[in-house]
Formats: structure tokens, sequence, C-alpha cells
């Protein structure tokens, strides 16, 4: 059954909710009060899990494990769209993606954090938009990340006593298998900072839904061009893992108060973007774009 975006209380309508999508390690938000689970049907399919709603003080939360709990669904087999567009439906206007990563350069260790501000796609035929079908949208994406909400990440991971990197190329691979040698020496000569398989779909999905976004990447490894490295040892990774994803969680709670103020151009992403003739677009499309451009489909 469809779940309306209750709960959801005067102040969430005020100010909007905080969403964030855990990656590996992190399947749960222990700090939350007051939590519920919502189970939320899109127009784009089912999330990932339910989602955990609570509050970290006065701010109301939205929690999605993104591979569900217990670590079934591969990155390949995610389905973004309806992960980001049933946290839309629930009134989060911010939105805070976590997931693990390999380290791309040597001063990023393995159990540092790092925020990055640009990606690369290196995915194959992922769905990473809302529109089509009728409809067509351009939005600027010269700079992924919403700067204020960075900056109050990086601000807040400190906080905590973590190693934390302002900023850096995440390298989005297709996966499940990670680099071979030779591609992640290429990875490397770009410049790139961290590589992953996830974050970059939630980004571009996340423009289109007029939300402020950024990434918090987990280094777990050195991938495997580091000299030190042999394979990726997924043993090793999940030690990792554990450490970082408490540290993850109390940047979460240290954020909570920082979450930049007033408007944010993030948030009229859309304003210029759809060039569709209006009377064209098929009353079918306009219905599933409700939640995310209904308010420019007029």
């Amino acid at each position: 059954m469809s779940t309306p975006v209750n709960p959801r209380s005067d102040a969430v309508s005020a100010q909007g909710r905080l969403g964030v999508i855990g990656g590996s390690g992190l399947y749960d938000l222990e700090v939350l009060a007051d939590v519920q689970r919502v189970a939320i049907e899109t127009p784009f399919g089912d999330p990932s899990d339910e989602i955990v709603v609570g509050r970290l003080g006065t701010l109301e939360v939205a929690f999605l494990p993104r591979h569900g709990r217990g670590h079934r669904i591969l990155p390949g087999e995610l389905n973004f769209r309806a992960n980001v567009h049933a946290m839309k439906q629930l009134g989060v206007t911010t939105l805070i993606s976590v997931g693990a990563v390999g380290s791309l350069r040597e001063e990023i260790v393995p159990g540092h954090l790092v925020v990055p501000d640009q990606f690369i796609d290196r995915t194959q035929g992922r769905r990473a938009t809302f529109f089509g079908e009728g409809v067509v949208a351009h939005v600027q994406f010269g700079d992924p990340v919403c700067g204020r909400l960075a900056a109050a990440l990086v601000e807040s991971a400190r906080e905590t006593g973590a190693t934390v990197h302002a900023g850096g190329t995440y390298v989005c691979m297709e996966g499940p298998q990670f680099s071979t040698r030779a591609e992640s020496r290429i990875y490397r000569s770009f410049g790139a900072a961290v590589i992953g398989m996830t974050n970059l779909q939630e980004a571009k999905l996340a423009r289109e839904a007029e939300m402020c976004f950024a990434s918090l990447a987990l280094a777990t490894d050195y991938d495997c061009w580091h000299e030190s490295a042999s394979e990726v040892d997924i043993t090793a990774i999940v030690a990792v893992i554990q450490a970082n994803a408490r540290r993850a969680a109390e940047t979460l709670v240290a954020v909570a108060d920082r979450l930049p103020p007033g408007d944010c151009r993030c948030r009229h992403a859309l304003e210029s973007a759809i060039i569709t003739d209006r009377a064209m677009i098929p009353a079918e499309t306009r219905q599933r774009l409700r939640w995310i451009a209904g308010r420019y489909l007029e």
C-alpha cells in the first residue's frame, strides 16, 4: 500500500526534512528518536527498503539503507529514481549520500573521510533522470554538489575528530567487481580522489528533484594501485567500514545543527531546465512528474 507524505509535521513543511542514504556499513541510524518505518510507493517503482523517519533534536530526518537491510541489492540493480523520489515524497529538501569508496591518493588513508565536489561517470546505462517519455529537461550540473552543504559536512566531520578531505573527484564505476590495476592507474591519472559505485546517480537525481546534495565518502582501501596493496580484500574493508560507519553517524548528528539556512539555488534547478512545449506533454508523464516538476508543468 502506498504511504502518503505523512508522517510530516508543520515544521517539516516549513523547513524540509534531511534525507540520508546510507551505504555499506550504514544500514540504520540508531541516534534517531520517535522512529517510524514508512513503506513508500513511487511512480518509478519501489525504493531499496522502508524509509526510517525520525528526529535528530528538532530536525526531521528520513533514512534509507541504499542496498536494503542485509545488503541485498547490487549497485547496478539499485532503483536510484525510486530512492530519491521517495525522499521527495517525504518532504526531503537536503540529501546526504554516504558510501564506502576506494582511495586513489596516497594522502587519503583508509579510515579517512572525503566530501567530493566533482564526479566522473564510468557506469553503463543506469537510469539517472526523472525525465523522458514526452518531456525534456537539461539541468545545470557543472557543480554537482551543494557547496554550502558540503562545507557543513566537512566542518561537522572534523568536529568528530575525523580526518576529512574537502573536495576531490569521485569516479563512479559500474561494479560489482573492483577495478583492474590498469583501470585504477587510469583513474589516478585523471586526478581523481576516490572511486565508488553509487553516488553519481543520486547526485543527478537530487539536482532534478531540487534538493541540496552532498556526499560523505568513507575511504576503506587503496583500490589496487598502491604498492602496498594486493587485491582489494573485502574482509579488511568490512573492518574499516565498521569504524567509518560510527564516524559517519557522528558526523550526521553534528551536521544537523549546521544545515545552511535559507534558500539555495539547488532548490530552483528546474526553473529554466524544461524545454518541452507544455501543451505537448502527455497526461501520464505529467502525472508521473507531479512531485518532481509539477509547479513547472502548468
